[in-house]
């Protein structure tokens, strides 16, 4: 018959909780980090973007009177950081969306690629966001 081990003192895992300064510390992977941000700017999408961007077109479009505030709201500091939040989380869901596409299609799905097209999509997204600015605030 087989041995089974029953005492009382046999090992089991030791499970710890992160304290709050490793978590800081931690530090993700490129492929981790953009698919948290491909949630979070499609939530801001479809929560901020879809009624922010609906509300200032029947603004543009009823009077006179209601385009000059639509242009008030965009040619503000704060309705162009909005703006450009917006823009931002357009780019990169648009890119990370492509990505995921690729990656449904068993195209660099290896550790390697996926973490070099995961670091474009982040840089590239930036800099367009960045060009984007630079129209958005005049300085281009």
């Amino acid at each position: 018959m087989a041995e089974t081990n029953t005492s009382p003192r046999a090992v089991k895992p030791a499970f710890r909780n992160l304290d709050l300064g490793q978590l800081l510390r931690y530090r993700m992977a490129p492929p981790a980090l953009v698919s948290i941000l491909h949630r979070v700017s499609g939530v801001l999408l479809f929560l901020i973007g879809i009624p922010f961007i609906l509300y200032l077109f029947q603004n543009s479009l009823t009077s006179e009177l209601s385009f000059e505030t639509y242009r008030r709201a965009v040619s503000s500091w704060l309705g162009k950081l909005v703006l450009l939040a917006l823009i931002w989380a357009f780019i990169h869901h648009l890119l990370a969306g492509i990505r995921f596409l690729l990656l449904d299609l068993h195209v660099g799905i290896e550790r390697q690629p996926s973490s070099t097209t995961a670091k474009a999509v982040l840089g590239v997204s930036v800099v367009l966001t960045l060009i984007c600015a630079l129209f958005l605030f005049g300085l281009f």
